[in-house]
């Protein structure tokens, strides 16, 4: 486990929100002596990143106060449920190193005890099986000022339920015929509580139970009673949640089982991106991205593709806190940061060139290399050092020159001396051009007496830029992501428009630069810096002969900024 996920506040020092001082005092009060959380994901879609904050709050709670953390699947709708998210939310959950042990657990685990517990609903009275349609249930249902309309088959005896319910697991009738209901109050203001549906028929094949079952139980019926069963103390739960919590006390008191506290918290936003599962869909099937873990997406799977380490995210919901009983939403650039205060730290430093022009060293024998010392991480006294190889035609970076130059720019330009970075100091001296005046090439001289670092008359450039050996430079694909939308709140559209309409074009840029000979030796996930350009992921799509890397965030002044000025038309 991560040394960030494994930091447990303690002492006086804990941290102190609305959920851990309710939590306190249940201890105190002796309403539970101790402390059991789970995260329940459906399995119908990826994780994303507001799910790392539940996931931040659940866990983090259990460690903080020496309890046990649940990972169950609430896997009650086989229509919209798939083994291949079962497999990406486990992979997200313990890349995340929230760590749940052996506890690995699925609703449909206890598929048996709740037909059991509703035969005992029945059996009271509190239960029955209403033959309305879903349209019909929807027009009986009334509004938020006028009551609902009791069902005509509310008043079945018990023995006819009975009867109804074992043939309706039977699988004797067809899908959408029939459904259980709970007998509440159709006149309650909470819509929730009139008569919520317990079970609908659906013959359809569970991803773990098969054809077994021709009935599934609701969430609403299945997620109070998973919690019971487990000995969950504490079911943390997003806001959304709150309308439902009467409901959920209702069947445990009915069934006068084990009555877990539910406490509920603001969910956790991000802007220029889309949190909802269908909105994911849309985005996939329409093709605006490239599957579940795009890089662009603000799923789990989609940032660690990209680049970003559990350590950032934790960082990143720390700063967020738990917040008050409100959702909120959080800047982008946040989360960006917290990946560039976490990779500085761990991140091996490598020459990269993007966009290259040419550089000719004419003082630079033909044929000759040196290789210089360049330092790992400059954060890692640990990390060492590398060898750089150094030849008479280089690359640097084209928006690293300016023929002429604005004012403030310390980069190079004709007649001008910079800096090579770990090398020595270089002049331009000509520029050569194609015939339509584009710049191909340019020719430069070194100061040998400055390999050392300084000059011994003391001058000091005022720029200092990367390069890469045209001889022994490895070419790479780079995918150069921005926000997903081009607009912090996608929503925000005209009448009649759609949030696709916000979809930013320049999301994704493929641009082929060339590197150090190190970049070879990199891995899958591996993550380094490409000095003054940014933090880059080596992607699964590199293959032998072909490297791919993500740029998992920028810097804060080098390659994003240049790009932001040349968009809007400045130089410099």
């Amino acid at each position: 486990m991560s040394d960030t996920l494994s930091r447990v506040p303690g002492g006086a020092e804990a941290p102190s929100d609305f959920i851990r001082d309710a939590i306190r005092q249940d201890l105190r009060d002796g309403r539970f002596d101790r402390v059991h959380t789970r995260f329940p994901p459906e399995p119908n879609a990826y994780l994303h990143i507001g799910h790392a904050k539940a996931i931040w709050i659940d866990y983090g709670i259990a460690r903080e106060f020496g309890g046990l953390f649940n990972l169950r699947f609430d896997d009650t709708n086989p229509l919209k449920e798939e083994q291949e998210f079962v497999d990406a939310i486990i992979e997200d959950v313990r890349w995340l190193g929230a760590d749940f042990g052996d506890r690995l657990f699925f609703g449909s685990d206890y598929f048996e005890q709740m037909f059991t517990w509703a035969v005992q609903l029945i059996e009271k009275g509190k239960a029955y099986v209403c033959d309305l349609s879903p349209e019909q249930m929807r027009e009986t249902r009334g509004t938020l000022t006028s009551p609902g309309t009791d069902s005509p088959f509310r008043e079945r005896s018990v023995e006819e339920n009975l009867d109804l319910f074992t043939r309706m697991r039977a699988g004797d009738f067809p899908d959408g015929t029939r459904t259980l209901r709970a007998k509440i109050d159709m006149a309650s203001p909470n819509l929730v509580m009139r008569d919520p549906v317990m079970y609908r028929i659906r013959h359809a094949s569970h991803h773990r139970t098969g054809d077994t079952w021709s009935i599934y139980p609701s969430y609403d019926w299945a997620h109070g009673l998973e919690d019971s069963i487990e000995g969950i103390t504490h079911s943390l739960c997003s806001l959304e949640y709150e309308i439902h919590r009467p409901l959920y006390d209702w069947f445990l008191d009915e069934l006068g089982i084990y009555h877990p506290r539910q406490i509920e918290f603001g969910r956790l936003g991000l802007s220029y991106t889309v949190m909802s599962k269908r909105r994911f869909v849309e985005l996939v099937d329409g093709g605006f991205v490239q599957g579940y873990d795009d890089p662009r997406m603000p799923t789990l799977a989609g940032m660690r593709r990209r680049g970003y380490r559990p350590e950032a995210i934790w960082d990143f919901c720390e700063r967020a806190g738990v917040g008050g009983r409100a959702d909120v939403t959080i800047d982008a650039h946040v989360l960006e940061d917290c990946v560039r205060v976490d990779l500085n730290k761990v991140s091996r430093r490598l020459f990269a060139v993007l966009n290259p022009i040419k550089v000719v060293l004419l003082n630079v024998p033909e044929g000759e290399t040196r290789w210089i010392e360049a330092v790992n991480n400059p954060e890692d006294p640990e990390a060492g050092t590398r060898k750089v190889p150094f030849t008479r035609e280089i690359y640097i970076e084209r928006d690293d020159f300016r023929k002429e130059p604005p004012p403030k720019f310390h980069r190079l330009y004709p007649g001008n001396e910079v800096r090579l970075r770990y090398a020595c100091f270089i002049t331009c001296v000509e520029v050569i051009e194609d015939a339509d005046g584009e710049i191909v090439e340019l020719h430069a001289t070194i100061d040998p007496e400055t390999w050392s670092g300084d000059a011994p008359d003391g001058r000091k450039p005022k720029g200092t830029i990367h390069w890469v050996s045209a001889e022994h430079g490895v070419e790479f694909e780079a995918r150069l992501f921005d926000h997903l939308f081009g607009v912090p709140d996608p929503d925000d559209v005209p009448e009649g428009g759609s949030y696709l309409d916000n979809l930013n074009p320049d999301s994704l840029r493929v641009v082929h630069g060339i590197a150090e000979p190190t970049i070879r030796e990199l891995t899958p996930e591996d993550r380094v810096q490409f000095e003054r350009v940014g933090y880059f992921c080596l992607d699964r799509d590199s293959a032998s002969g072909r490297l791919v890397l993500n740029r998992t965030v920028s810097l804060k002044d080098s390659w994003a900024k240049i790009e932001k000025a040349q968009a809007s038309g400045q130089k410099g």
